[in-house]
């Protein structure tokens, strides 16, 4: 799905659609961000987009499981999610709730079921939201090449390309880096979507220079507008997301 041929009700389009007339959910991660260890920039973005796609294929958010209505609801309407970030014992408090802790190199990043958007669970609804900002300690390495074959090491390493042109809160990338890799899984059929989940959902998040984006954002690949709730303006092309197995 992109943002070229798209289904007019897509929810990641920013204008008025029947999805905004059924019931609005939302999907909440919470990034563990402690004061002493923060986590880098980068891995709490490779680990949002993870998180993802772990609720999208656990056992519980399908068929009868206890999650799966709250998954079609959130789905069937606009696909936001939020992040929020939480330390100590907040943290603690976090992680008791039902949902998926996702652990990278540096970042913990728990995705929880969708709730209402007014519905939030209090151990939630307090922590912060906004001015989530992280560095890298050092610039990232290039991702692979997605025209390398990836021979017996797996199925290849999905790369999700954001806008250069766009400033963006770390926890706003992380909402969008979101929904790049939640594309990419709608877009693959389901033998592409057990080669990525046994692999481990190998993927890299990184930000694409300015000439590499204009051919990004005019590929037909996976794209992600903006609905233009926070921080930029609607119809805004955050992500582009692309995948060895699948382009």
């Amino acid at each position: 799905m992109n943002s070229t041929d798209s289904p007019s009700d897509s929810p990641f389009r920013d204008e008025r659609t029947a999805r905004d007339e059924a019931p609005q959910f939302v999907l909440p991660l919470v990034v563990r961000v402690e004061k002493t260890a923060p986590p880098s920039r980068t891995d709490a973005l490779e680990t949002a987009a993870r998180a993802v796609l772990m609720m999208l294929c656990d056992e519980r958010s399908l068929g009868d499981g206890e999650w799966a209505q709250a998954m079609r609801d959130w789905q069937d309407a606009r696909i936001r999610k939020v992040v929020r970030r939480a330390r100590g014992g907040e943290w603690r408090k976090a992680s008791a709730l039902p949902g998926i802790t996702v652990t990278g190199a540096s970042a913990e990043v728990r995705v929880f079921p969708p709730v209402p958007l007014d519905g939030w669970p209090r151990e939630l609804v307090k922590l912060q939201v906004s001015g989530t900002e992280l560095e890298d300690p050092e610039d990232p390495e290039d991702p692979e090449d997605p025209e390398e074959p990836a021979g017996d090491a797996g199925p290849g390493q999905a790369t999700i390309w954001l806008s250069p042109d766009l400033h963006m809160s770390t926890g706003k990338e992380m909402a969008q880096v979101g929904h790049g890799a939640q594309l990419l899984w709608w877009d693959m059929d389901e033998a592409e979507r057990k080669a990525w989940r046994e692999a481990g959902f190998p993927l890299a998040v990184r930000t694409a220079h300015p000439g590499q984006w204009a051919d990004l954002a005019t590929s037909g690949l996976p794209t992600v507008r903006d609905a233009g709730f926070t921080e930029i303006a609607p119809g805004s092309v955050t992500v582009v997301a692309c995948h060895p197995l699948h382009d």
